[in-house]
């Protein structure tokens, strides 16, 4: 029987379809669960339950989508990948990396600390601490709400005023403030590149008449063009290594002084924008990447 890749997602979306057709084309099963009906149990060796595998082991672990919950559900789903991790199972992304994601404040820290181009940004916990950042940063210009998990642009809020902070039951009580980045518009641009294993699959511009340029908003997507495509590289996979993704999607945002600044690093990015403008198939990139790294673990492994 081949080996198995489990695909982790809450709903069989396009980007998973492909996943399968891409690993079962490399002579895998695929088998795709959502990550909350995974289970620790002590009876097997593994100590972990997974639906249809008996106690048995996957070959590898991507994970597509980690659907909302609870703290203590969240806490216990990433103790499961962290656990996959313990017992030698690639996990992309790993619980890590995607820690680092899906905490946009994390994020942020770590782009800081390497060194790399991202916008001046403040994480404060109450009104009260809000209210002291934004009277101290408003007269620089105004500032981006965003919501410390989220994405796809849902939630993001313009502050030109202390008034324009919401009330705390709104936001769960943690403000996440992002200077905001002036550039030319509309229409207004930014970037969306996908790495994977260390290389540049592709990049596209991402073209919309209002600021925010999300494709689940309605903005465009577009090939990147000329020598900007290097530089576009360089940062990318320089914002992937802080992180310490396998894959990802980097946002990228130029400002009107011609500064490139990284906004974002998607841990369970979608590719369905891009995969309308650049000729690779993403998910074929992702599973030979994979493969190429377990293979030779499969190889090794002694007869049963």
């Amino acid at each position: 029987m081949p080996d198995t890749i489990l695909i982790l997602s809450d709903r069989p979306d396009r980007q998973v379809r492909q996943l399968q057709s891409s690993f079962k084309t490399l002579g895998f099963d695929v088998l795709a669960l959502a990550l909350a009906d995974i289970g620790f149990d002590s009876r097997y060796p593994s100590g972990i339950a997974i639906p249809g595998m008996n106690g048995g082991l996957p070959a590898a672990v991507i994970v597509r989508s980690i659907s909302s919950g609870t703290f203590e559900a969240i806490t216990r789903r990433l103790g499961i990948l962290h656990a996959f991790a313990h017992l030698d199972v690639p996990v992309w992304n790993s619980a890590k990396a995607i820690e680092r994601c899906v905490d946009k404040s994390t994020t942020t820290f770590f782009l800081a600390q390497a060194g790399l181009p991202t916008p001046e940004t403040f994480a404060v916990e109450s009104l009260a601490n809000a209210k002291a950042v934004a009277e101290r940063e408003l007269g620089h210009g105004p500032l981006v709400l965003k919501p410390l998990f989220g994405s796809q642009g849902k939630g993001i809020r313009l502050i030109r005023r202390i008034e324009d902070l919401p009330a705390p039951e709104e936001i769960d009580d943690v403000y996440y403030l992002q200077r905001f980045v002036a550039h030319s518009g509309p229409p207004f641009c930014d970037y969306r590149v996908f790495t994977c294993a260390g290389e540049v699959l592709g990049m596209i511009t991402r073209r919309a008449e209002g600021w925010i340029t999300n494709i689940a908003k309605g903005a465009k997507a577009e090939p990147v063009e000329g020598p900007l495509r290097a530089k576009l590289e360089s940062l990318a996979l320089a914002a992937s290594a802080a992180i310490g993704t396998d894959f990802a999607g980097i946002d990228i945002v130029p400002a009107v002084d011609g500064r490139l600044l990284v906004l974002e690093v998607n841990s369970m990015p979608a590719w369905t924008g891009l995969q309308s403008v650049v000729p690779v198939k993403i998910a074929d990139c992702i599973a030979n990447a994979l493969a190429a790294r377990i293979v030779p673990q499969l190889d090794e492994r002694p007869a049963a």
